[in-house]
């Protein structure tokens, strides 16, 4: 891999708060909206109920459709998950990924170089490295209890975004009824795909968080943010 030094500038950010729940939402800052840097969804949760490990989801190019192929992992891209443990909603420690040649290269945890609207890889704190999957996924152990994957997923937000619309608009008769039933609703989202990447990494790697939840649990407040090379 060569090595990264540029600067990176923070072009979105999308706010998560908490292990124990997922959060999603599409083209959220537009400066990034459509582009390579465009985070789809954001998801954090235990793998099993108990589960001493964490799995982070970061979906990016929201609508990547059947024809259109796959979208592609752009090498000026830093793709930034950030941890929060004293509940001062600051980033105390970063998982970085990043792709080169076919591979992402993961980074962290760790403490981030700077916080707020600039970094720079942690070329120091390698954590792994997997393949780039194509139609077949593929899925690296690390020696440290770390699993690995980047590549093209289904898209999993389940939302009828016309019907959403419709009850927005000002005019009340565009959806008179509201919402509809399930079994009317459609999944606008059906067959489109996103590439994403994934990380799930033991709990002792993260540190022990002090924030707690409205219900008084113990989390990590997470949130993910893209960063384009400068």
């Amino acid at each position: 891999m060569n090595k990264l030094t540029k600067s990176m500038v923070r072009l979105g950010t999308l706010v998560f708060v908490g292990t124990l729940f997922m959060a999603a939402d599409h083209i959220d800052a537009p400066s990034s909206m459509g582009t390579t840097a465009d985070i789809a969804d954001f998801f954090a949760f235990e793998p099993l109920a108990g589960s001493d490990n964490t799995v982070f989801v970061v979906d990016l190019q929201s609508d990547v459709l059947p024809d259109l192929a796959y979208g592609t992992f752009d090498e000026d891209v830093l793709t930034e998950i950030n941890i929060d443990l004293d509940d001062d909603l600051v980033e105390d420690l970063v998982i970085q990924a990043i792709p080169r040649d076919g591979r992402m290269y993961f980074f962290g945890p760790a403490a981030p170089s700077q916080t707020g609207l600039n970094g720079q890889v942690l070329m120091d704190f390698p954590l792994g490295d997997v393949e780039i999957s194509g139609t077949t996924a593929i899925v690296e152990n690390t020696d440290n209890g770390v699993s690995l994957f980047a590549g093209p997923r289904q898209d999993p937000f389940f939302f009828d975004f016309f019907q959403f619309n419709a009850v927005i608009d000002p005019d009340v008769n565009s959806a008179p009824q509201g919402f509809l039933p399930p079994d009317e609703a459609q999944d606008t989202f059906d067959g489109a795909n996103t590439i994403s990447i994934v990380v799930e990494v033991p709990n002792s790697l993260l540190g022990t968080p002090t924030a707690t939840n409205a219900l008084g649990l113990t989390v990590y407040n997470t949130w993910v943010t893209t960063n384009r090379k400068q």
